[in-house]
Formats: structure tokens, C-alpha cells, sequence
């Protein structure tokens, strides 16, 4: 079983960047792949970034993200990051991370993933 924290979040301007940080807990998070989803207020809940176990595949919604966001893992802490350059007011939403026992195209499909953490509030101020 693994247990996800996220962190990293806050107000910020329009224009400026976070990184975001999902720790976990449990003794196989190395077997884990991690995505990124969000969920606006009154929207559904997105997939964002994804990035598979031991060899550091990585995966992005290029739709929304377009290129500003960067996934990344650090086994060693049992750490995943998201970092958000140039943050839109659209970006506005709950940040989660999840965890799930594969990988492939389908990363950006919530219900796939096995365990997720509470999530973290980002606002983007215009």
C-alpha cells in the first residue's frame, strides 16, 4: 500500500511558477507509477502528467498543459514533483497525485490509479 501527501501549493500571480511535491509512504513506491490530476471548480477532475515506474517515463496533457509543465520522480525520496511555469488563471484548481502498478497511454484515466493523496489548492491570480 502507499500513501501520497501533496504539498506545494498556494496563490500566486499570473505568469509565476510552483513545484508541487507528492511524497510517499510504503516500502514499493519505486514499483508505482505517479499522475498528476486536477479538478477545477465545477469541472471534472483532469489528468495532467503522468510518469512511469523505474525507468522515468513521462507522459503530459498537451492540450492544457502546452509544454509548461514538467514531471519528475526522486526514488531516493520517495518524492514525485510537478513543476508549473508561466501559471494561467485557468490552472486554478485542486492538485492531486496517484498511484497506480503500470504504466501506459491510458495514465491520464483517473479511475485507473490505486491510491491517491488529499490534494493541494493552487490559485492563479490574474
Amino acid at each position: 500500500e502507499v500513501q501520497l501527501v501533496e504539498s506545494g501549493g498556494g496563490l500566486v500571480q499570473a505568469g509565476g511558477s510552483l513545484r508541487l511535491s507528492c511524497a510517499a509512504s510504503g516500502s514499493t513506491f519505486d514499483d508505482y507509477a505517479i499522475g498528476w490530476f486536477r479538478q477545477a471548480p465545477g469541472k471534472e477532475r483532469e489528468g495532467v502528467a503522468c510518469i512511469s515506474a523505474r525507468d522515468g517515463r513521462t507522459a503530459y496533457e498537451d492540450t492544457s498543459v502546452g509544454g509548461r509543465f514538467t514531471i519528475s520522480r526522486d526514488d531516493a525520496k520517495h518524492t514525485v514533483y510537478l513543476q508549473i511555469r508561466n501559471l494561467k488563471p485557468e490552472d486554478t484548481a485542486i492538485y492531486y497525485c496517484a498511484a497506480v502498478s503500470d504504466f501506459g497511454p491510458w495514465c491520464f484515466t483517473d479511475y485507473r490509479y490505486e491510491y491517491w493523496g488529499q490534494g493541494t489548492q493552487v490559485t492563479v491570480s490574474s
